[in-house]
């Protein structure tokens, strides 16, 4: 006895995309060159956030061995893959070119410099870690639409086609929707690490950013009690 139910033919992942039509097609392309941009990224960024951690553990630890600021800055170069480094070059620089009054106002007034100078070099350096972070963002949302975008126009192309063959018998739909419904796992597989990993690289940009607020407040003290042991060596000497 022959059965009656109709032959569908087996098609695997690479078939279904490559009998896709043209926007089927260029949607799948679409979403791959996404993904791989993604995973470009986030290679990238996972070894810039280990090299930075790694540099500004390294700095600190120089930093609260030194016995002055300005053996720190003489060396300072050799942290180059350091934030912190880098911001504490540009405070350093900014002090360095304060004439170092005894006069209370005017002290105040260069420390306020140098703390203006240490907060652009901060965000500058944040804003460089941040470099192409957001593109994670944006692909994680983006992603699954354009993904759903592929499967309405695979499923309008599928009941197309059995409006043209006459019969809406499972041979006839399968292959169609099949094709549509991988567009919208095309967009979810790319959202779903770019979703992660943003949220991961935030965290870590957070806990750097956390340090070098931390370190500018160091900084600083250490500038005021400076300025208070000058003033004082100041007032001593004209008595």
């Amino acid at each position: 006895m022959q059965s009656t139910l109709p032959h569908v033919t087996s098609l695997g992942l690479l078939d279904l995309v490559f009998s896709a039509g043209p926007m089927g097609k260029l949607i799948m392309l679409l979403l791959l060159a996404v993904s791989i941009y993604c995973w470009a990224i986030i290679f990238a960024k996972w070894r810039t956030m280990k090299v930075a951690n790694a540099a500004n553990a390294r700095f600190l630890q120089f930093f609260w061995q030194s016995k002055s600021m300005d053996d720190i800055f003489l060396n300072v170069d050799q942290y180059a893959q350091s934030p912190i480094a880098a911001v504490f070059r540009s405070g350093m620089k900014e002090l360095r070119k304060l004439p170092g009054t005894l006069d209370p106002a005017t002290a105040t007034l260069e420390v306020e410099n140098v703390s203006r100078s240490l907060s652009r070099a901060s965000n500058d350096e944040v804003a460089l870690l941040e470099k192409n972070v957001t593109w994670l963002a944006t692909t994680a949302s983006s992603a699954p639409f354009i993904g759903l975008f592929g499967t309405v126009w695979g499923i309008m192309t599928a009941f197309q086609r059995i409006g043209a063959s006459g019969a809406a018998n499972l041979a006839v739909v399968a292959p169609g929707i099949s094709e549509a419904l991988i567009a919208t796992a095309a967009g979810i597989g790319a959202a779903i690490p770019a979703a992660i990993f943003y949220n991961f690289f935030l965290n870590q940009i957070k806990r750097v950013a956390l340090d070098i607020d931390g370190f500018n407040q160091d900084f600083l003290n250490i500038v005021r009690r400076s300025q208070i042991q000058s003033r004082d060596r100041g007032n001593t000497s004209g008595v």
